[in-house]
Order: C-alpha cells, then structure tokens, then sequence
C-alpha cells in the first residue's frame, strides 16, 4: 500500500500531504510512492534519518548548506523519460544529454552540501562527477549543455567555415548565381557539421548507458532527499513529535488535529488538544453532539497514516503499534452520490472490515455505525460490530449514541458542554468554545443526553423543547 492509495481516505490526511514544501514533481511524485511501513527497523530507520534532517534545520550553521540543497532540489526535473530511453540505449536528443548532464550537476552539488552538514552517507546520492565529466570536456563546470568542438578534431574547424561562408552569403551583394553557389557551400558545411554532432551524439549516449543504472539511482535518491527534507521542515514547523513503537497499544498526548488546529487560530478560536491511549479490542466512546467525537476519531486515523508513512507526528508525545492498514467508517459521500444509501455505503465499508479483520491487523475506526437505521435494528448493529470485534488482534475505536448495550469492551466518554467556561453569552457560532473536549473513563452502560439541554441554551423553540422533554420522561 503506498501514501498515494490512502491520500483519499479522510480530507484531514490529503492536507497533511498537501502541505509538505516539496521542491520538485520527483518530490511529490516520490512522497505519493512512500509506502505504508509495518516493519518497525525500517520505520525507525526513517524516523533517525528525519531527526538528523530536524537537526540540521535548527542549528544556524547548518543554514547556508540546506539553502544550498534546497535550491538544488528546486531545479530538478522530471527526466524518466529521458532515463527510460537511456536504459533501453537510445540515441539520446541533445536535450536529453541537457537534462542528464543537468542532473548530475544538481547531484554533485547536492552532495558537497551534503557532506559539510555530515549527511551525505544517509541520502546516499551515487557519485555522477564521471557522467559530468563526460558532458563537460571543456570544464565549464556549469550545468547547460553543448556540442563542444573538442568532441571531434574536424568540429571546430568546420563551424569556423560554415560561420564565415554564412557571413559572406549574408553580405553578398553579387548576381544571383554568385548567391547559390554560397548557399550550396553553406548547406553542404551544415549537413557536414550535423553529421558529425548525430555522430557524437550516438557516442554519447553508448558511453552513457554504463551509467542508466546510477542516473536512475541518482535521480531516485535526490526525490527521496526531497521528500525526506519536506517531511523534517513540517516536524519542524509544526513542533510534530517522533513516535515510540510499542507492540500492542496507542498512546496519543496532547493530540491535535493539524487541518481544524490551522482553521481555528485562523478564525482566533480555541483548540483543545486531546490525550487517549488504546490497546487490541474495541473502545467505545459516547459524547454529545458537537463534543469533537468524530474529530477526535478521525485525528487518531491521521496521526497513525502520517507515523507508518514515515512522518512525524502532531502530538505532544506519542506511543504506536503498528498495523497492517488505517480504516475510515466515517461516511462515504461518493457511494451516496453513485446512489447508494448512506445506510447502504455505510454497511457495506464496516462488513468489508469486520471481514478483513478476520486476517488482518487494523486501526478500524467508525463513527456513529448504524445512526441512519431504525434505532432497534441499529442498537443490534452496533452489538454485532463490537462483540466481533473485540475478539480480533485489531485495536477498534467506535463512537457511538446508543445506550445500554450491554457490552464489556472499553468505554470513554467526552466531557462534553462545560456551563462555567461560558463568559460571555451563547451563540451557535461560539457554543464549541465552550466545550471541553477531553475523555474520560467512563462505566456506565449509558450515553449522556445533553441534546435537549444544548438546545435550550442556544434559545431554540420552547414548545419543541417541552413536547420534547415530555416524550423523553415517558420512555
């Protein structure tokens, strides 16, 4: 599974990928194969590597050498192309040998840098001075490409030629027959002079294909630079922590949700960073409406992709397992829009789950299952769900309304709507201000009903409230 096969499946893990500063398409091109690591030396691997990279960026000496890499990785091209036809030895166009000799510039630059910030053994760029070499005769040491005369002893001579037979046709004030046969002196040093540059072109290229295998390399390691630099700068930026890998538990403190963290400090609103801890089973988590459930679901989804995709993540400190996937139950809009119904799509996505459960190791999280259903028939439905899974090795994390199902899975509850916070009057846009977000065990087989109560402070219809409340004491 690679980073480009989940950056779909919860809007809050594509803004995470889409805020990497990647330099180059190779960049993001590489970041979209990362993939999704579930063996713990590899991961820790790649964790060293971005602390190095973090350290790098933090320490002021270090900031000329990173301008420096960074730049280079800005100049990189797409060549595939240009490397596909080099390994299949194909004359190469002379852009082509542009774009290679190029890269090897961009590479030995890179590594210069690289090596003064004691990293150049970790990127691991292969040595391309050689291909240089090769496309630099003349030692120009820049990276634009040319047909240099001392490619072939007869070169030079015939452009000086062709140059001023093309003078003198340019001035010839003489008849006509004069004029043609200067033009013919002309095309025929052309033709003579493209002769010769296809001929060292060819030679190029055959002299080039010893190197397909390192180009290649060279050209996959700067991606891999970029994406590894990208991914220091957001753990950087963000002040995003490297996980711990344990065997059978996540623990998450002070998470937060980069995507609504970013939305609410722009709007100058709250946010409250959450801490829960989960191990193999099913936990249950019930809450009123608007207590941040399905955000603090879908942030435990987020942080757990960003760490097994080799990043940081957003927490003050953090303990993972790893699993074999993330799966989002939480909605499926474009199954509604084909036509399903949000019952259909929804059931569907947690039957395909509770199914690859049976073999599989997952982060399985769902929210509010079943909420679209007749409530009896739903009650069932979430009882089913969680007796089934908490009997498999994977850890499960379900929000949840219904009360009373007589279930001995874990549960946590969100404190929820906390009156004394409120210093100034409640309004529906300021209500979430007021609420505190954090979650506590919880014991009880039933789920807080604080919807009618919510509803009274944001002043809403009070006879529907009454009716409301009168209904309520009958049941």
């Amino acid at each position: 599974m690679l980073l480009k096969d989940k950056i779909t499946a919860e809007p809050g893990f594509q803004y995470v990928a889409d805020q990497l500063e990647l330099m180059s398409a190779a960049g993001r091109r590489r970041m979209m194969q990362q993939p999704f690591v579930t063996d713990r030396a590899e991961l820790e691997r790649e964790y060293d590597n971005t602390e190095r990279i973090v350290g790098c960026l933090q320490r002021t000496e270090c900031t000329r050498a990173v301008a420096v890499i960074r730049h280079q990785l800005m100049q990189m091209h797409d060549l595939q192309g240009s490397l596909a036809n080099l390994s299949q030895r194909m004359v190469m166009e002379e852009i082509e040998l542009f774009e290679i000799k190029n890269l090897a510039f961009l590479c030995m630059e890179t590594c210069k840098a690289a090596a003064t910030l004691g990293i150049d053994n970790m990127l691991a760029i292969p040595d391309l001075s050689a291909v240089f070499d090769l496309l630099d005769p003349d030692h120009t040491q820049i990276p634009n490409f040319y047909i240099y005369d001392s490619y072939h002893p007869d070169l030079g001579p015939l452009r000086r030629e062709l140059k001023a037979r093309q003078t003198l046709l340019d001035n010839c004030k003489g008849s006509d027959d004069e004029r043609a046969s200067l033009q013919r002196e002309v095309n025929d040093l052309f033709e003579r002079q493209n002769t010769i540059q296809q001929q060292i072109v060819a030679q190029l290229s055959d002299r080039l294909y010893a190197f397909s295998q390192p180009l290649r390399d060279a050209f996959e390691r700067m991606a891999y630079t970029d994406f590894l630099f990208a991914r220091a700068t957001m753990a950087d930026e963000w002040k995003l922590c490297r996980p711990k890998i344990e065997s059978n538990k996540l623990c998450y403190r002070s998470l937060w949700n980069p995507r609504l963290r970013r939305h609410n400090e722009e709007q100058g609103m709250r946010y409250q960073p959450v801490d829960i801890s989960l191990g193999k089973g099913v936990c249950l988590v019930t809450g009123a409406n608007m207590a941040g459930k399905t955000v603090m679901l879908k942030t435990v989804g987020i942080a757990q992709l960003m760490a097994q995709f080799a990043m940081f993540i957003p927490a003050g400190e953090a303990a993972i397992a790893l699993v074999d996937d993330v799966v989002f139950c939480i909605g499926d809009e474009q199954n509604e829009m084909n036509g399903l119904s949000s019952f259909a799509s929804e059931i569907i996505k947690i039957s395909d789950t509770v199914t690859r459960a049976e073999q599989e190791n997952l982060l399985i999280l769902i929210d509010e299952p079943a909420r679209t259903t007749n409530p009896v028939e739903g009650k069932a439905i979430v009882q089913s769900v969680a007796t089934l899974l908490e009997h498999r090795t994977s850890t499960t994390l379900i929000t949840t309304h219904y009360s009373q199902l007589g279930l001995g899975c874990r549960r946590l509850r969100v404190k929820g709507f906390v009156e004394d916070m409120a210093d100034v009057p409640l309004t529906p846009e300021n209500i979430n201000s007021f609420m505190d977000y954090s979650l506590l065990p919880d014991d009880s087989d039933e789920v807080p009903q604080e919807a009618l109560r919510i509803a009274a402070i944001l002043h809403c219809n009070s006879d529907l409230l009454d009716t409301a409340a009168q209904f309520l004491n009958r049941q």
